[in-house]
């Protein structure tokens, strides 16, 4: 596990590489769907993720938000689960809410994950049975016992749409923050207590943060 674990920090780290040649930069948009956009930066960062991680395991199977999807990865016992640019939107705004993520799941269960967040420098890294890390040091989550005292990170978008205003009364703080996957890795690392969202997510938006 550590031999993977190795692997795909170095892969997460090259691949924040491409990402920042195009930070507040030039480069190309275009919508997926209704605000769903994907840029230059998520398709060259999946291209060199998938030709990394594949040629170093090429029998574990693959899953990626940005990559057209194969049912013969069902067939695999391990399988990369990538979103090779978590939070695209405050990407665009310029706003270093972002990660590549990347987790290695065996028989539906997440085992390895990475989170790198290429501007500020922060690797959120865990395995089975090696504990979680934030950039090589032991982290862990809070433990508090009353809401009123808890950090809570939730959606930027849905706090802007009102949805959260009804459970402000609750929490000691909600604190908006983009990329579902970089919320999960500040929320394993103490810097929050609980990470909640109202709306379902993906499996390349959780996996590596799980």
């Amino acid at each position: 596990m550590i031999a993977e674990l190795d692997i795909v920090v170095q892969a997460a780290r090259e691949a924040g590489g491409i990402i920042m040649k195009y930070y507040q930069a030039d480069y190309e948009i275009r919508d997926k769907g209704y605000h769903n956009p994907v840029t230059t930066a998520d398709k060259e960062s999946d291209l060199y993720l998938k030709t990394a991680l594949t040629e170093s395991k090429p029998d574990y199977g693959w899953l990626s938000e940005e990559s057209v999807d194969s049912k013969e990865r069902l067939k695999r016992d391990r399988i990369w689960v990538v979103d090779p640019l978590d939070g695209t939107k405050e990407f665009i705004e310029g706003i270093p809410h972002f990660v590549v993520s990347i987790a290695l799941v065996e028989d539906r269960i997440p085992i390895l994950g990475v989170l790198y967040n290429p501007v500020t420098g922060e690797t959120f890294s865990a395995a089975k049975g090696t504990g979680a890390f934030l950039n090589g040091s032991p982290v862990h989550c809070e433990a508090k016992n009353s809401p009123s005292d808890m950090v809570i990170l939730n959606s930027r978008s849905e706090t802007r749409r009102g949805l959260w205003e009804p459970y402000k009364k609750y929490f000691g703080e909600l604190k908006p923050i983009g990329s579902v996957a970089y919320k999960l890795g500040l929320t394993a690392a103490g810097q929050a207590d609980i990470f909640a969202s109202l709306r379902p997510k993906n499996e390349w938006d959780i996996c590596a943060g799980a």
